[in-house]
């Protein structure tokens, strides 16, 4: 399903946020608040048989619903692993609790965003704010996991796909999840480190590796599905699950790609603008091809067939507007 941005909102509106309509709910998550091992809103299940410890993050803005939906499904359906230790579980619940279909872009966070506060001397050092407060809750968890997905959705258009930071470990992880297709390799960003860049799972001596789904536009309902989709085959990778009630059939393989980013347009200006209204995963065949203005700064293609990952149509300053990316074998 597409979804028409408002064609009254010009490129030199940037602080601007378009109407978006809502086509999914907040799911009740009231049930799940407690948590069953001493973090509040996780929940973790062991297997019958040993094996790695699989972390799965719902709600990391309180705003992407899709995930959180999917959670809760597969929690009330009581899935349990094959083998190994599942936790599941929301993160930024105080933002989803201020979620408004009014005003949907405003519960992305409460005070900070807290997929940009993954750096262990931020959650060691003396700062505090709500969202910090709730990664130190969470950080023990986060360091017993061997493998993390983190399961986002995107406010403007977009193909879906998962990212995989900067090591081939990541790499393998999101290639053998297989949903969504597309791969891309980045370095996160300027603002501060995601959870998937944490430490541990960033660093090549330690086995741990992490993940991040984009798995549509926030409020679509073909969000659910790709995120549903894309935590079955995790754990069908870890072999931690076959068939099951609430997870879906293996999809069939399409073509499967990965690009590695090859640079990060940060918005320096209030007055970031794109050229026109790109789509992610569009491909610019060209190099130097102008496709937008910050300030008086044009930003242009650094190579031919640039992957447009994620474009940001209205960044705030200071913030990724889009991600270049190169198509690899």
């Amino acid at each position: 399903m597409e979804r028409v941005i408002d064609p009254s909102l010009r490129a030199e509106d940037p602080g601007m946020v378009p109407r978006f309509s809502m086509d999914l709910a907040p799911p009740d998550l009231s049930r799940w608040r407690q948590g069953s091992h001493g973090i509040p809103g996780f929940y973790t299940r062991a297997g019958d048989r040993s094996g790695p410890h699989v972390l799965i993050v719902a709600l990391t803005h309180g705003n992407e619903l899709a995930g959180a939906i999917v959670l809760n499904q597969l929690l009330q359906a009581d899935l349990r692993p094959l083998r190994g230790t599942l936790t599941m579980g929301f993160a930024n619940l105080a933002a989803f609790d201020r979620f408004d279909p009014a005003q949907p872009t405003a519960s992305r966070y409460v005070e900070e965003d807290f997929n940009r506060l993954w750096d262990p001397a931020v959650l060691d050092g003396p700062r505090t704010s709500l969202e910090l407060s709730r990664a130190r809750e969470m950080r023990p968890l986060v360091d017993r996991a061997d493998v993390l997905l983190d399961l986002h959705s995107m406010l403007w258009a977009s193909e879906p796909l998962l990212l995989c930071g900067a090591s081939a470990k990541g790499r393998a992880l999101a290639e053998g999840i297989g949903t969504p297709e597309l791969v891309v390799a980045d370095g996160g960003h300027l603002s501060g480190p995601r959870l998937i860049d944490y430490g541990r799972f960033a660093d090549r001596s330690v086995g741990a590796s992490a993940a991040l789904v984009e798995a549509g536009q926030h409020w679509e309902r073909d969000s659910v599905s790709v995120t549903l989709a894309c935590v079955a085959g995790l754990l069908r990778l870890m072999r931690m699950a076959r068939l099951h009630p609430s997870l879906p059939p293996p999809r069939v393989p399409g073509r499967r790609r990965y690009a590695r980013v090859t640079r990060t347009v940060t918005a320096g200006t209030a007055g970031f603008a794109f050229v026109q209204q790109f789509r992610g995963g569009e491909v610019v065949p060209r190099a130097e091809t102008l496709i937008a203005r910050d300030g008086e700064l044009e930003i242009r293609t650094p190579h031919d067939d640039c992957l447009l990952v994620m474009p940001s149509l209205r960044p705030s300053r200071g913030h990724t507007a889009v991600r270049l990316a190169r198509f690899e074998p």
